[in-house]
């Protein structure tokens, strides 16, 4: 890990360094988008032909029946499950659930007025694809991020692909209740996801989190195919002045793991601590080959010179993970994916059993959007009703903007029922 200040000798680079920071995001997604372009063409254009075709050739299928898992073999892999494991598995779910239960927005109405009543529906969209990886590490607890708050929702078809699943992650989806499961990944898997294919069928939408192939597919069909957003590696950022070192460093290299582009970064105020963090992450990761790797590459000690300055690049940053000391410094939490206050919560378990979603934005989206959640499987439906009076008594004004704007049309769908609603006897 670099360990570099805010003030003082370099601190031009530093700056310039913090600037490419906050404009990191897509650039990598150009070096692949070549490829994915082809096989999401390709998809498209021929079908199953062409998804067999990569499913073979890069998903290692010899047969075109092993494309869908079926019910009994995620049963097989439940049944064959650890049973310690299995209590992990329905804790976590039960924790999830009950997150994205308390997520989930109402339907509502409300007399705005007299004569005029607005409101909103809640209704699930039809169906969705929840993308798992499963590259360097199994991971079952992304399909429980991305199905259950689907099933919350109320999504009819609920559809998991995944390459070269693990048992826990086929067990994981017989648990859930999961029907719908196919054994291809990449590029190729996103597109039969969004156009459709007789052994894929189209769904509405596609979330989760992948490689860049993955990653840079979703980007290009996500004029025809609704996404959750585009997921780069992960990041982490502390920010502390208090924390202890070897729990700081432990969750810098347990987010490090993840990928050898993984982002682990340290902000403190304090320069003994930066020292301390920069030893303990040295020392934790000796025998963690990809930690290693990323925190030599990515990883970044930041001591700034005052605690403002240490907010304010905190903001900045807008981290997809985000470790601040105690709850009062929620008061200026501005930009991350998820939050973690304090020593005790360590970040691995907002991966796996908090609740909140572990599918959060990278690339500087904190900015903009929070993590996956319940809200991104439903739409939210307006609701107008206006009774003659309240078509009287706002009508006229409606009809001025519209005349104002010069769309007559608009004008005279009001101006009409104004008419109607003068004539004797009208009162409603």
């Amino acid at each position: 890990m670099k360990l570099i200040r805010t003030k003082g000798r370099g601190a031009q680079q530093t700056q310039a360094l913090l600037a490419a920071l906050e404009q990191r995001g897509g650039a990598a997604l150009d070096t692949v988008l070549p490829a994915v372009r082809r096989i999401v063409t390709d998809v498209r254009k021929r079908g199953d032909r062409a998804l067999l075709q990569y499913a073979a050739q890069l998903d290692g299928l010899v047969s075109p029946a092993q494309v869908r898992i079926t019910p009994a073999e995620m049963a097989a892999a439940w049944d064959a499950l650890d049973p310690a494991l299995r209590k992990a598995l329905t804790t976590a779910a039960a924790q999830i659930r009950a997150f994205a239960k308390r997520q989930l927005p109402a339907s509502w109405s409300r007399a705005a007025r007299p004569g005029l009543v607005t409101g909103q529906l809640v209704r699930p969209i039809p169906s969705v694809g929840c993308y798992v990886p499963s590259g360097r590490h199994p991971l079952p607890s992304t399909l429980l991020m991305t199905a259950i708050p689907a099933q919350v929702a109320g999504v009819e078809r609920i559809v998991a692909v995944s390459p070269k699943p693990a048992p826990e992650t086929l067990a994981a989806a017989h648990m859930l209740g999961i029907t719908e499961f196919y054994r291809v990944g990449g590029a190729h898997a996103v597109a039969a996801l969004a156009y459709g294919t007789p052994s894929l069928p189209r769904v509405s939408k596609i979330v989760g989190p992948g490689n860049l192939y993955v990653t840079a597919a979703k980007r290009l069909v996500a004029f025809d195919c609704a996404i959750d957003m585009l997921a780069g590696p992960t990041e982490i950022l502390v920010t502390s002045d208090t924390g202890n070192p070897a729990d700081i460093a432990s969750d810098l290299v347990a987010q490090a793991e993840h990928d050898p582009e993984a982002l682990a970064i340290f902000l403190t105020t304090r320069t003994d601590l930066a020292r301390a963090v920069l030893a303990e992450t040295k020392r934790q990761s000796r025998d963690n080959p990809i930690a290693r790797e990323s925190l030599s590459r990515n990883g970044l000690i930041l001591v700034a010179a005052s605690v403002g300055e240490a907010r304010d690049l905190t903001n900045r940053i807008a981290a997809e993970h985000l470790t601040v000391d105690t709850a009062a410094d929620l008061e200026w939490v501005r930009n991350a994916g998820s939050v973690f206050v304090g020593r005790w919560s360590a970040q691995p378990m907002g991966d796996y059993i908090s609740g909140p979603n572990h599918t959060l934005p990278t690339g500087g989206m904190a900015r903009v959007r929070g993590g996956l959640s319940v809200n991104d499987f439903v739409k939210l439906i307006t609701v107008q009703e206006y009774t003659a009076q309240g078509m009287r008594d706002l009508g006229p004004h409606a009809a001025l903007l519209a005349q104002a704007e010069g769309l007559t049309g608009h004008a005279a769908a009001i101006t009409t029922r104004l008419r109607t609603t003068r004539k004797k006897g009208v009162r409603s």
